[in-house]
């Protein structure tokens, strides 16, 4: 039922409003005035304040007919950098940006997607339940958007997140929990030519922790890495002082704390052993989901794939969404697959058979399979 010729021409005209992480605020003005268009009832928060964003989190609820459970659908406005000036191509049923820019299909196919589909709903005057969206900001940069959206007043306690790479029929049922850890390491300094054994070399104790450390693939689960290691004077100073930031993920939230306090000790005894001092911060970036395969959320995607005739591909995934902060506050959520590609690069695409049948699946979610 969808309009392909519509989707198309929808999908590039939202491309070309710029919406970098934080330069939100024209493309969430856009999508208020559609969502009001569409007969929705709208309003947005005061996330941009918080975050330092021009755009706030948008949100929208159509009442429904039929007396069943409301179900959320959203996607992110932000997009990573380079992403102003993007000039959609179409080259066998492919389209890319002009190559000097990203294309945005990361995440503006499943905006359009939401859309037509309550396009659709309206224009057919479709039979369904409450559906709720949500259109969130500054995903990209730490999941800001739905870290501070107003809980308090959704009605739904299930979700479709539109937002992971892969062909359309991608399930991510399980996604991991995330730590992010800063340490800073604190010696002493003195002239390391002459008299350096009055200096504690921050360096060097910082090199003892992470010597001891488990790093990289810990199981078939659990993964962590230190991804920048910063100090250092100049040669002839024992230096005084570094900052070491890391992460860690898990599928399993138990094993993520366990690895983080682990990545800790190691800090810790390092420190003691040079008697140097350690500060650490540790920030949750976001828990870890697992859904079961019987769920409903995961048994009606695989209803409506095989009502397209598309595979349904339930899997897991090794980075975060905002499925990922939906779960973590009591809206059990899953991610799936618009069929964007090579996404946060200039080689990005999305082919026009996933463009549109990321808009019927989302359109057959919306009526339960009907």
């Amino acid at each position: 039922m969808i309009n392909e010729e519509r989707v198309l021409k929808h999908f590039l005209e939202l491309v070309q409003i710029d919406s970098e992480s934080g330069q939100e605020g024209e493309f969430a003005g856009a999508l208020v005035k559609e969502l009001q268009d569409l007969g929705l009832q709208v309003w947005t928060d005061n996330a941009g304040e918080k975050v330092g964003a021009t755009g706030n989190n948008v949100y929208g609820y159509l009442p429904g007919d039929l007396d069943i459970e409301p179900l959320l659908f959203s996607s992110h406005m932000d997009t990573v950098v380079p992403g102003k000036g993007i000039k959609p191509v179409i080259k066998d049923n492919v389209i890319y940006s002009s190559g000097d820019t990203i294309l945005a299909s990361d995440d503006k196919s499943g905006v359009v997607a939401i859309l037509e589909a309550l396009r659709v709903i309206k224009e057919k005057k479709c039979s369904h339940g409450p559906i709720e969206v949500v259109f969130t900001i500054s995903e990209e940069v730490g999941l800001k958007g739905s870290k501070n959206l107003e809980y308090n007043k959704l009605k739904s306690k299930k979700a479709y997140v539109l937002d992971s790479s892969g062909d359309v029929g991608k399930i991510i049922r399980q996604a991991p929990a995330q730590n992010k850890l800063i340490f800073k390491v604190i010696g002493k300094s003195a002239h390391a030519g002459v008299a350096p054994e009055e200096g504690i070399s921050a360096i060097q104790v910082a090199a003892e922790a992470v010597s001891k450390m488990k790093l990289l693939r810990i199981d078939e689960e659990t993964t962590a890495n230190i991804g920048s290691f910063k100090g250092g004077v100049a040669t002839n100073i024992v230096c005084p002082e570094v900052e070491i930031v890391a992460e860690t993920r898990s599928l399993d939230n138990e094993k993520v704390e366990a690895q983080t306090n682990h990545m800790i000790r190691c800090f810790q005894d390092a420190a003691k052993k040079f008697g140097a001092k350690v500060e650490y911060e540790v920030d949750k970036m976001y828990q870890g989901y697992t859904i079961p395969d019987d769920d409903m959320l995961v048994a009606l995607v695989k209803k409506a794939c095989d009502n397209l005739e598309i595979k349904a591909n339930p899997t897991s995934s090794g980075g975060g969404s905002d499925a990922n902060i939906y779960n973590g506050n009591g809206i059990q959520a899953v991610n799936l697959g618009t069929g964007m590609s090579k996404v946060h690069t200039v080689e990005e695409y999305i082919t026009l058979e996933n463009l549109f049948n990321c808009a019927k699946l989302t359109l057959d979610l919306m009526l339960r399979g009907e």
